[in-house]
């Protein structure tokens, strides 16, 4: 009897994604014994910093990769959003199941809107996407930082001496932990806020050299998700970036055609690049590119280093020679 070993960030909702994924695979294939792994990575143990400050690659995913390289588990879940665009050396994101909802929603006992906060209100993310759609929105909008799981936001938002007015989750998140009938979260369309690339999908990393764990969850693989977080990811890819980046992207498939919504903000919502494109399935990837070149020529670099500078200030740390020539 086959066994297979996920490995899985040890939050709550990542066992939920991870446990989700094992009944999958049984379902498929019921003579396997699939058995899961706990991890801490470097973005659970630190509660405190916002996430750009302590960001960069891996953030999420490195304690999983290097255990999937030295065979400890043989496969890894994801949100996809958390995996950097580039497969690490030897790794493969071997199966995308169809995704969850990809919107995200505001949280407010205040308002149902972003539109209808009131003046100065004060919304908490540890998003720089989302700061940089809502802010342009509504620049008098105030933005603090907020760290920790789903439910340690909810109870934050209602706490008054956190003094939160609203906050904004994933609303992916929410389903996959049971809250989904939350009376006071509020959809926000992807008018207002594009997702991050890859929202609300879940990546199933695997090694690259495993034909055997491959077998197994191919059939888990949903095309037309794979084409549009193909898409997504492309386009921030193709802007040379992370997850941290204010840089929204949201793709949808309809008979055999791909829709590509994307932007690309400053972090204060001073200016918002936003771009649309369309394709066949099979150009998902070249999609992606050519909208990050679209977006490139209307002067994202220069948002892009401007957000390096800001990062490299508040961290302490040197920018790039590129974004330093631009001071």
């Amino acid at each position: 009897m086959k066994t297979l070993i996920i490995g899985s960030r040890r939050s709550e909702l990542a066992q939920t994604q991870s446990y989700y994924i094992r009944q999958r695979l049984l379902d498929q294939w019921p003579d396997l014994t699939v058995e899961l792994n706990l991890f801490d990575t470097q973005g659970d143990l630190n509660r405190h910093d916002p996430l750009p400050a302590i960001g960069g690659k891996g953030l999420f995913t490195l304690e999983l990769e290097n255990a999937l390289r030295e065979r400890r588990i043989d496969l890894a879940v994801h949100s996809l959003k958390d995996l950097p665009v580039e497969d690490g050396p030897g790794l493969s994101v071997i199966a995308i199941p169809e995704r969850e909802a990809t919107n995200d929603v505001l949280v407010s006992r205040v308002a149902a809107r972003l539109e209808d906060l009131p003046a100065g209100a004060v919304v908490g993310t540890s998003s720089l996407r989302r700061a940089a759609q809502f802010l342009a929105l509504r620049p008098d909008l105030r933005v603090k930082d907020i760290r920790g799981n789903v439910d340690t936001r909810l109870r934050k938002l209602d706490d008054p001496e956190w003094g939160y007015d609203a906050i904004i989750l994933a609303q992916a998140g929410l389903n996959r932990l049971g809250h989904a009938d939350l009376s006071h979260a509020h959809p926000i369309p992807a008018e207002t806020i594009l997702p991050a690339p890859g929202q609300g999908a879940l990546g199933v990393q695997g090694r690259a050299d495993d034909p055997e764990t491959t077998h197994y969850l191919q059939p888990l693989d949903h095309a037309q998700t794979r084409a549009a977080v193909t898409a997504e990811r492309a386009f921030l890819a193709g802007l040379g970036g992370g997850c941290s980046l204010p840089v929204g992207a949201l793709a949808t498939c309809q008979d055999n055609r791909l829709y590509l919504t994307a932007c690309v903000g400053q972090a204060r919502g001073e200016h918002l690049i936003r771009l649309q494109t369309e394709g066949s399935l099979e150009e998902a990837a070249l999609l992606g590119r050519q909208l990050a070149n679209q977006a490139l020529a209307q002067g994202a670099q220069a948002l892009l280093e401007y957000h390096e500078l800001a990062s490299a200030k508040q961290n302490g740390s040197a920018p790039s020679r590129a974004a330093e020539k631009k001071r």
